[in-house]
């Protein structure tokens, strides 16, 4: 583990019994009681989770609003301050650099935040394509990020603050709020499919503010949630990863995301392209299904119908809440309708699926 990067809490993960991974370089846990029992408690209580390999840029100047304008295919002019937006961020041929969150914290001053994978690369990236007066500063090193995710993370979090945080709204965030005694950024966000928060803070508050929400926490089974979870939580959801379910290879209207590209506003980093393949449709779509035979459906497996490739998973297991073998997979669009029968290729056997509405699961608000 010692060439692994680490966050400012892996010399706790022990006194939890985290089970350390190779996690695309970083050493992190993918669980720590267990998958089930802790996805489990994420959709039926809270969790915590270290997000701490999560990178941050900060992006300050008058032409800030511009350069992020540019790079992203949301439309961040319509932030208000302590607001923020999903987007994905494209290259010039429509395939997906990364996606983030933009936070924006005053004019001039926006917090992005990118995947743990992509941070030295999307540094660059908005280095390269910046102009005017911005500047763009890596904080990934001295920030940390805790997850705080399910229906109870509000009631739990409230007893450590004195900030009411019913005031914050999905997508909205406080600064400088003292939670426990560590000044932190909140924001009602997260990547679990339930309500909870993203709490930002120094590197070193990270270990005391970790401690003190599990300790908080424990009277209402919050538990410490590893990777694994994680992933299963996000999949049932249908929140796409980063190297599967968008790349630089699938662009985000291939993978349902058209949501977020906003085609109306000033000219940004792949609109041609993606403007020409709304306009003549895409040739592939990202859809959802359910296996009907036995088998689980794992990353990359074939699908077929009579016999023909038409694309791959990108994202498949048992879904521990909904309590079925599911998965997303990329295909052929004239095969992308709901109650298409399609076969996954699982150890050279051909296993019969159907195509399904998504999300797998949805929240009760």
């Amino acid at each position: 583990m010692d060439h692994l990067k680490k966050t400012p809490l892996f010399e706790v993960y022990p006194n939890y019994n985290g089970k350390i991974i190779d996690f695309g370089g970083w050493a992190l846990p993918v669980q720590y009681s267990g998958i089930l029992e802790e996805h489990e408690a994420v959709r039926t209580r809270a969790g915590l989770f270290d997000v701490s390999h999560m990178g941050e840029l900060e992006v300050s100047g008058s032409d800030a609003l511009a350069n992020i304008q540019k790079w992203i295919t949301n439309d961040a002019s319509k932030l208000a301050d302590g607001q923020a937006l999903y987007s994905p961020m494209c290259y010039e041929n429509g395939g997906v650099v990364d996606d983030l969150l933009v936070y924006k914290k005053g004019d001039n001053n926006y917090l992005i935040v990118v995947n743990a994978s992509n941070i030295e690369k999307d540094f660059a990236w908005v280095q390269e394509h910046a102009f005017g007066d911005v500047s763009i500063r890596n904080a990934s090193e001295e920030t940390a990020q805790l997850a705080l995710q399910g229906p109870l993370a509000e009631q739990v979090l409230q007893k450590m603050t004195e900030t009411d945080l019913s005031q914050i709204k999905y997508y909205w965030f406080l600064e400088n709020v003292d939670v426990a005694g560590v000044k932190c950024l909140v924001s009602r966000t997260g990547y679990t499919g339930e309500d909870g928060f993203e709490l930002y803070c120094a590197a070193s508050d990270v270990a005391k503010l970790w401690d003190s929400i599990l300790a908080t926490g424990k009277a209402d089974g919050v538990l410490p949630i590893g990777l694994g979870a994680r992933d299963t939580l996000r999949f049932e959801a249908r929140l796409p990863l980063y190297g599967q379910e968008i790349t630089q290879d699938i662009s985000p209207l291939e993978s349902g995301l058209g949501f977020f590209v906003k085609l109306d506003k000033p000219d940004f980093i792949g609109r041609d392209a993606l403007a020409k393949q709304k306009e003549e449709g895409v040739k592939r779509k990202l859809v959802g299904f359910e296996m009907i035979e036995r088998g689980i459906p794992r990353t990359h497996y074939e699908v077929q119908v009579d016999g023909k490739k038409i694309g791959e998973v990108t994202t498949g297991t048992m879904g521990p809440t909904v309590k079925k073998n599911i998965g997303l997979a990329l295909i052929d669009v004239e095969y992308a309708t709901i109650g298409q029968e399609l076969d996954v290729i699982i150890r050279n056997k051909a296993v019969k699926g159907v195509i399904i509405k998504t999300p797998f699961y949805k929240r009760q608000k």
